[in-house]
């Protein structure tokens, strides 16, 4: 009776066993947050669209903490140390792979895509896409 269970439990519980394919890269600059200053109107939007290649590949939790991290570093540079630090904030609390946000760690990938290693394959479809 038990396996009964367990194997209608696991025909019921979708499972992504096959290879995910990427999809193309898009950025919408700093999502939720301003581009820039009223003065310069996309003061630090490169700094978001590079965070956002770094998102819409996904990867480890460190690999997100490190993209986090040059952001903030990316936004001080442009002399906007304060702005930089809510930034931050901002990513670490809604960048969250948990949620099925369009900005999300991984959003190149279907929801749901948590934290992990690339395999070579998905690897190869980054690199094929940032090269395109």
């Amino acid at each position: 009776m038990k396996i009964i269970f367990f194997i209608m439990i696991f025909t019921l519980i979708p499972i992504n066993i096959s290879a995910d394919a990427l999809k193309p890269f898009t950025s919408d600059g700093c999502s939720l947050f301003p581009d820039g200053t009223f003065k310069n109107n996309d003061l630090w939007w490169n700094c978001c669209y590079e965070h956002d290649l770094k998102y819409w590949q996904g990867g480890t939790y460190q690999q997100r903490l490190d993209a986090d991290k040059e952001l903030k570093i990316c936004v001080q540079n442009v002399d906007e140390a304060p702005i930089a630090l809510v930034m931050l904030v901002g990513v670490r609390i809604g960048g969250t792979p948990w949620l099925p946000t369009y900005f999300r760690w991984g959003y190149g990938w279907s929801y749901p895509r948590f934290y992990g290693e690339l395999t070579p394959s998905e690897l190869l479809q980054v690199k094929d896409m940032i090269e395109e």
